[in-house]
């Protein structure tokens, strides 16, 4: 299987190991000449292209599957709706208009579109509610991978990611330093985003879907925050209530929404696809980087 992998980075190249490793023929795909270099060194094929500009689309082999993981690098809606809506309907354009176009598309996108559900349980069939104007656009986006894919002939699949860690990422100092305000996290390790989107490809899962990619076991910010400062050694950090942190001087209206947002992500569709999780909880994720923290802090 050849696969096209937009924006390959954090997850995507991930991804293309894992495709790799399985006899696939993955292509990464990187607008920056750093970023192509970074798949490279992973042992995967590159090639330099942006998904916004059609033309250079066009210098990408054919594929079977496309994997749109492009980023916005964290910027405002703005520069979101370019990557995640003009860059999405460019690349289904560019790909679906081929003599040999993919079947398949998967885009991924984000537990950000559910919004707040008072800590309750969201799934695949939970009406959407973003509250920002970047979810707003995630949200967008997903129903061009669904609805505007099929009519280039190319079923899109939506890979909902919750909050991603993992290598350069586990942010320990964060939580074991504190103040944590309350709340719930959503998890999936990196790996395991990769190994979704691979699982549901390899197997031929999902066409037409949304799946969400959340561990088993979402957690109370609070109770993460002590079993991280448990298993590391050291005591457990300050705390903070919602309305403590809100009365705060310094929050950012971005940060009082994120603070307002709370909900716990079911993974029991992925479960229900026979996705085996390489960590299942944060618990296995997190691991050996607790295990290093212990090591360089001689504990």
């Amino acid at each position: 299987m050849n696969v096209a992998i937009l924006g390959c980075g954090y997850v995507g190249i991930e991804l293309g190991r894992q495709l790799a490793d399985r006899g696939h023929e993955p292509i990464g795909v990187r607008r920056s000449d750093e970023g192509v270099e970074q798949i490279e060194a992973a042992g995967i094929e590159a090639i330099r292209a942006d998904v916004t500009d059609r033309e250079a689309l066009e210098s990408i082999p054919d594929a079977d599957a496309v994997v749109f993981a492009a980023s916005s690098g964290g910027r405002g809606a703005d520069a979101a709706r370019t990557i995640y809506v003009e860059g999405l309907q460019t690349a289904i354009e560019a790909f679906g208009e081929r003599e040999n176009a993919p079947d398949r598309l998967v885009y991924t996108s984000s537990t950000g579109v559910h919004g707040d559900h008072d800590g309750n349980w969201v799934d695949e069939e939970t009406p959407l509610e973003p509250t920002t104007d970047k979810t707003e656009v995630l949200a967008e986006a997903e129903r061009i991978a669904l609805d505007y894919a099929p009519e280039y002939g190319i079923d899109g699949t939506v890979a909902r990611y919750a909050g991603l860690y993992g290598p350069e990422r586990y942010r320990l100092e964060r939580y074991i330093e504190g103040p944590v305000t309350e709340g719930y996290l959503n998890m999936a390790h990196r790996d395991d985003a990769a190994g979704a989107v691979r699982h549901l490809l390899e197997e031929n899962l999902a066409r037409g879907e949304v799946v969400q990619v959340v561990d088993d076991e979402p957690v109370s910010k609070w109770e993460f925050a002590d079993w991280l400062a448990d298993e590391c050694g050291v005591g457990e950090p300050p705390k903070r209530t919602k309305a403590e942190r809100l009365a705060d001087d310094d929050i950012s209206a971005a940060g009082r929404r994120r603070i307002l947002t709370s909900k716990r992500c079911s993974n029991e569709k992925l479960r229900a696809l026979e996705y085996e999780f390489s960590y299942p909880t944060f618990r296995d994720g997190y691991r050996g980087a607790v295990e290093r923290f212990r090591v360089e802090s001689d504990i």
